[in-house]
């Protein structure tokens, strides 16, 4: 069973974000009119914790090591599983998520490799941008609907495409900052 340390409110943030995913995703699926309302709070609803989880354990200084290794892989898990439903949908192309996903894996082993060295890599302006241009984007593809008198699918498309330059962008620049600063 989990401790109190443990279950603190971030970590307790995080493991909701994990129990929506598959509610989500079933409304996501579903691909109606209503149902991409419902998966469009979900969805805003997981990425809001991922948010507020972040500000809270570094605010009250309650970082923990489940948190650390939880909340990336809910994070992946979120945004992995939309945007593969979504190319299942026809709301989005298979090769964006192929390179999104790749861009992930990449910077997974550079982590890997610097943190054998000893070496945090943090994340970075540009990763932190790539992220919320992609929920953002995920967020209208979902939607699939007009807000505000913007068409939705339109306006998402366009943020992916330029998540995806951003992606392709704070790779390359993770690995010239780390690489630059050790010896290969």
């Amino acid at each position: 069973m989990l401790n109190k340390k443990i279950l603190n409110l971030p970590n307790q943030l995080t493991l909701l974000r994990v129990f929506l995913i598959p509610f989500f995703l079933i409304f996501l699926y579903i691909n109606k009119p209503y149902s991409d309302v419902v998966a469009t709070v979900l969805f805003v609803i997981a990425g809001v914790t991922d948010y507020v989880d972040g500000y809270l354990a570094r605010r009250y200084e309650i970082v923990t090591d489940f948190g650390k290794i939880l909340d990336p892989v809910a994070d992946k898990i979120l945004t992995a599983s939309s945007m593969i439903v979504l190319v299942e949908i026809d709301r989005l192309a298979g090769w964006i998520v192929i390179v999104m996903l790749s861009r992930d894996f990449i910077i997974g082993a550079l982590r890997n490799i610097a943190a054998s060295r000893g070496v945090v890599i943090a994340a970075g302006f540009s990763g932190k941008v790539k992220t919320v241009l992609q929920m953002i984007g995920i967020g209208c593809l979902i939607f699939n609907g007009y807000l505000l008198g913007l068409n939705t699918f339109i306006v998402g498309t366009i943020i992916i495409y330029i998540a995806l330059f951003v992606s392709i962008y704070s790779c390359v620049v993770y690995y010239i900052q780390y690489f630059k600063n050790q010896e290969i």
